[in-house]
This record gives structure tokens, C-alpha cells and sequence, in this order.
């Protein structure tokens, strides 16, 4: 039985907000439209406008209402930012921008940082030998400082949670916060199985508030493995890779650098 994977992150928002748990988890997404980039941006003065089909992090624009040094919004792509004094300015540059590939918008949650640079989690949820869903890797990503994605493939760096946690969380704060995060993401992986029946593997994208409140940025059903290598605990990546092998992720030999 073959690996199933979903690329599209409306489908998967839209399966998601069927639950009544994982709703309070799910920022607010909308297709972009002038309409909903419009209200969205009055109501939350920032959002993500991201293609609905897309892969680390590539066409992902973070638009904000500005009051300086003017008011007016600004945009960023990768490491560019461009800055327009009138709503009609910025819709007909995002639209240039996206061509014709559908975009959603996403309320945007103010990421927390360290070392003055944005991040967020990414955890690893597979099917384990005895086919259950199983939390089995938690991965910090710390964004590049001049960009607005925390991607590997986009300049981001992994880094232990407990690491990038530790100006924000004291260590029983951080436990509880790692077992809320396992209980949100195998729900996450059963709600979404009951839509699609061969997932094996998820790669959970968590932004984190300033009350310690997670958010589900996105939900990947193809992600990359070799990230939690570079954790400083080994048995992590032994683990995902064995449980990554044991459902056929690797069935042909695949060279690394």
C-alpha cells in the first residue's frame, strides 16, 4: 500500500476545522481574495499569504499594516520587503506576484524568538511498528534573520526546543507544553486519516503566542526526516527513520550529503 500524500493546504485546513478540539488550534484561513486580504489585514494587521500548493516554505509573503514610517502596508518575499501606501497598490502587487496559482490567506501569529530571530516546531508524527500514530520527533526551527520562513531548505536552523524555549518557558513549563503539542498532534493525525486512510507520516508546523498557545501553521504528509539529525539526542532521528523505513519511505537507497 502506497504512501499517501496531500499537498493541498486548503483541503487539510478545511478537514481540520471539522473537529471541535482542533478548531480552537487553526488560525483563521480564507482564499485569497481582495475581499478577505482586505478584512483579514483590518482585523489582525498581519496575515500569510501562502500557496495553497507548495513545498519549504517557497512563495510565502507575510503582509502587515504599517504606521511607520508611514501608514500604509508592507509585504515580504523571501529576504525582499516592499512597502505601499494604499490598499489597491498592495492587492495589485500580491496578485502580480502569485500569477495565476491559488493562494489562501492566514491570520498571522506573532512568533515567539530567540536571539532577536523568529521560530517555531515542527513535530514529527508517524506510524509505528504496531501501526499506531506516534509523536516521535520535536524540532525547533530558528527562521534565517533576514527572512520570514523557518524552513531548513530556506535558511533556517534546527534547534532543540528546550534550547529555544528557555526564555520562555522554565522546565515544568515545558514539559506540560510538549505533552499538550503530542495529544494536539495525534489528534490532528487521526482526524486527517479518516479522509485519507494511508497516511503514514505527518510533519506538524507549530507557531507558539506569547500565552504559550500553539497554532497549526501548516500540516506536511511528506516531511523531511533529516532534520532531527541534527538534535543533539541521536535516538530521535534512529527512531524516525527506522519507523520511516518499516512503511516504506525509503525503498530505494537515497544518497545525503
Amino acid at each position: 500500500m502506497s504512501i499517501q500524500r496531500v499537498q493541498s493546504k486548503w483541503a487539510k485546513t478545511n478537514i481540520m476545522l471539522k473537529s471541535d478540539y482542533l478548531r480552537q488550534y487553526v488560525p483563521l484561513t480564507k482564499l485569497f481574495s481582495r475581499s478577505s486580504l482586505q478584512s483579514m489585514l483590518s482585523d489582525y494587521g498581519m496575515v500569510y499569504v501562502k500557496p495553497i500548493n507548495g513545498t519549504f516554505g517557497n512563495g510565502v509573503i507575510r503582509v502587515e499594516r504599517t504606521t511607520v514610517p508611514a501608514l500604509g502596508y508592507r509585504f515580504q518575499l523571501d529576504t525582499k520587503a516592499i512597502f505601499c501606501s494604499t490598499f489597491d497598490q498592495l492587492f495589485m502587487k500580491l496578485v502580480k506576484q502569485k500569477r495565476k496559482r491559488s493562494y489562501i490567506v492566514q491570520r498571522g501569529i506573532h512568533l515567539l524568538r530567540h536571539q532577536k530571530r523568529r521560530f517555531d516546531i515542527r513535530v514529527m508524527v508517524q506510524k509505528n511498528l504496531r501501526n499506531e500514530w506516534e509523536v516521535t520527533g520535536i524540532i525547533g526551527r530558528l527562521a534565517h534573520p533576514a527572512k520570514i520562513v523557518t524552513n531548513y531548505h530556506s535558511g533556517g536552523t534546527p534547534m532543540a526546543i528546550e534550547r529555544l524555549m528557555s526564555d520562555h518557558a522554565n522546565s515544568s513549563e515545558l514539559a506540560a507544553f510538549q505533552n499538550r503539542l503530542r495529544k494536539l498532534c495525534i489528534s490532528i493525525a487521526n482526524v486527517l486519516q479518516e479522509e485519507y486512510p494511508n497516511l503514514k507520516e505527518l510533519g506538524v508546523d507549530i507557531a507558539i503566542d506569547t500565552n504559550l498557545h500553539p497554532w497549526i501553521l501548516e500540516v506536511n504528509t511528506s516531511p523531511d526526516p533529516f532534520i532531527f539529525r541534527k538534535l543533539p539526542d541521536k535516538s530521535v532521528f534512529q527512531k524516525v527513520y527506522r519507523y520511516a523505513k518499516a512503511y516504506g519511505r525509503f525503498k530505494k537507497r537515497r544518497s545525503r550529503p
